[in-house]
């Protein structure tokens, strides 16, 4: 069965391009605060891209997973949201899963799918270390496409998990 009209807005709009939008906020003001005393930022090292992407890419869905959650349980609780029919949920049981081992496994997805081929073809092209200003742009466009990819992915399984706890 299809998603309602409502389910589909929440989930594309509220959970996809505001929450993008939100952490595009969040990710310009800490990359800008975690390197504003650094003139560049290398490749590979303490401070490089490639730690700091491998970071990003599984912190972010895990996180995202331990705020939304809750979030959507509640509006869900309270009617705001309606549950979904049994019907509408993933065929697949991951969003029974505790919210840790659904960050996890999006998490891991981050770092294999988003991370390193990232870093992966910056090494290829033989990258030179970004200016702040540059790297700011780089990591806030990069997070808010990993976020528009994981984050209605992350509130469906949050949803469903909500709605199973309505229809028991």
């Amino acid at each position: 069965m299809e998603l309602s009209n409502r389910h589909r807005r929440f989930l594309l709009i509220d959970q996809g391009a505001v929450s993008t939008l939100i952490n595009l906020v969040i990710n310009v003001l800490l990359t800008w605060l975690v390197n504003r005393s650094s003139s560049v930022i290398p490749l590979w090292g303490p401070k490089g891209i490639f730690r700091d992407l491998l970071a990003s890419g599984f912190m972010l869905p895990l996180i995202s997973c331990f705020i939304i959650g809750p979030i959507i349980a509640r509006k869900v609780r309270s009617g705001k949201l309606p549950p979904l029919l049994p019907e509408q949920c993933p065929y697949f049981s991951w969003f029974r899963r505790p919210r840790w081992m659904r960050g996890v496994l999006l998490g891991t997805g981050g770092v294999i799918f988003g991370a390193v081929p990232i870093v992966w073809a910056l090494s290829l092209g033989q990258a030179q270390p970004f200016t702040v200003s540059s790297y700011i742009v780089f990591k806030s466009v990069w997070t808010s496409l990993l976020t528009l990819l994981v984050m209605p992915i992350i509130s469906w399984w949050a949803l469903a998990n909500a709605s199973l706890r309505t229809h028991v």
